[in-house]
């Protein structure tokens, strides 16, 4: 990562210089208390160079508000590239550890959501206002008591606004909030009992983790093997019965089997010997209805708020009358 000043010289080194200090003695290793770690911390602090430590806030910031407040105040930018280094290196670590909380404002905000935020946590938070006082180090050994406790407390808001989805087998995954994954439930538990009765589930992405459920060897069983860089659809479902493997992608805002999908998809999963079925998952008919013109032939389309119904974009297979048509 190469910051670049602005006017003159980073300020404020001796602020930096005691927010490093605050994430030692908060327990974080040298990974985690650099000159990053401390810009962000006082970013989530809102403290400028000259503010006392009495004066920490609690605000809202992404990333790219993160980069701009030490911008500003700090004569410090960071390059654009240089977001996901600040998210893993500092932002991600401190999520895990409990000194800030993920979206408190909305628990249900997509994993990849543009609009994630984060917030000091509030003992944390009272904590660095204690810095340079009498207070600090009671504070301190009340926090480091605590720090457990409050850690697991953010876990647990985490998994509490996670998706549950009940494969066929009975067993239970979780998914991240938001985004297509609520769609992605509707497909396993009601496309899959309907259209794919006793079929396995082998594969289930998810935005937070793209391999979060993934069945390794019973891919390699049927010829499969897939590479860490692939770009897996939504879910895979095996249909033993009639030797199918279903592909599943579903859309919210993208994704969908288009010709160019259907030919990487093809490809990726050219090692299983016998059928691939294509099915794009669609919310509703307006949602379909964006779409439309890009579907590919030989796939087919499934819409959850009419869950017992496939449209078909192969025309001749499935040409002829339907029972209450006839009429002899």
């Amino acid at each position: 990562m190469s910051p670049t000043t602005g006017k003159g010289k980073p300020r404020g080194a001796r602020k930096l210089k005691e927010a490093i200090a605050i994430l030692c003695a908060m327990g974080f290793g040298p990974k985690q208390s650099n000159e990053v770690a401390g810009y962000v911390l006082l970013a989530m602090l809102d403290l400028g160079p000259y503010d006392p430590w009495q004066n920490a806030k609690d605000p809202l910031r992404g990333i790219t508000p993160i980069i701009d407040f030490v911008a500003n105040k700090y004569r410090l930018r960071y390059a654009p590239n240089t977001r996901e280094t600040i998210r893993d290196e500092a932002v991600k670590y401190f999520v895990e550890e409990g000194l800030l909380a993920k979206n408190p404002d909305d628990q249900s905000r997509p994993t990849n959501s543009g609009k994630t935020v984060y917030q000091i946590e509030p003992t944390a938070r009272g904590l660095c206002k204690a810095f340079k006082t009498d207070g600090w180090k009671p504070a301190l050994k009340r926090y480091l008591a605590e720090k457990e406790v409050i850690k697991r407390e953010l876990q647990r808001a985490r998994a509490i606004a996670r998706i549950p989805v009940c494969l066929p087998s009975g067993r239970e995954i979780t998914l991240s909030p938001g985004g297509q994954n609520p769609l992605i439930k509707a497909f396993v538990e009601d496309f899959c009992t309907r259209f794919v009765p006793g079929g396995v589930v082998l594969y289930v992405g998810d935005a937070e983790n793209k391999f979060q459920f993934f069945e390794t060897e019973y891919f390699a069983r049927l010829g499969v093997q897939i590479d860490s860089a692939a770009k897996m659809p939504d879910v895979v479902v095996h249909d033993p019965k009639r030797e199918w493997l279903v592909i599943g992608e579903a859309v919210t805002s993208a994704g969908v089997v288009d010709g160019k999908r259907r030919r990487e998809l093809k490809e990726l999963f050219a090692g299983f010997s016998t059928g691939l079925v294509f099915v794009t998952a669609f919310e509703d008919r307006d949602a379909m209805g964006r779409f439309l013109s890009r579907i590919s032939w030989e796939t087919e389309v499934w819409i959850a708020e009419d869950p017992d119904h496939i449209v078909h974009f192969n025309g001749e297979r499935f040409l002829g009358p339907y029972p209450d048509t006839m009429t002899g």
